[in-house]
């Protein structure tokens, strides 16, 4: 099995960054807990704080494409499609993973 990672860029609309960070966090904390998630990350552009990368990794490309098709992920997401004015997904196969020394301890 390959550990598949997604990258999702939205934007938010106008005045709905906060709201949003928070929609995320809370979508985020639940989808935690499926099966086959192992990592989430929510980040912000620093010259454009409308712009974000969703960052996840799957176990494998089943369980994502599973949770994709999956109720849950329309529930979880609804607030946070609601508050973005854009959005393109991308999805990878992570073939490598070198850590920094300061991350090996």
């Amino acid at each position: 099995m390959t550990t598949v990672r997604t990258v999702l860029a939205m934007r938010t609309r106008q005045g709905c960054e906060e709201r949003f960070e928070a929609a995320w966090l809370s979508a985020a904390e639940k989808i935690r807990t499926l099966d086959g998630c192992l990592h989430q990350d929510l980040i912000r552009d620093a010259d454009d704080p409308r712009s974000y990368l969703i960052v996840s990794d799957w176990a494998d490309r089943e369980r994502l494409d599973a949770f994709g098709r999956s109720e849950d992920r329309d529930h979880l997401m609804r607030v946070v499609r609601e508050l973005r004015e854009s959005a393109q997904r991308y999805t990878y196969q992570v073939l490598y993973v070198v850590r920094g020394e300061s991350e090996e301890s």
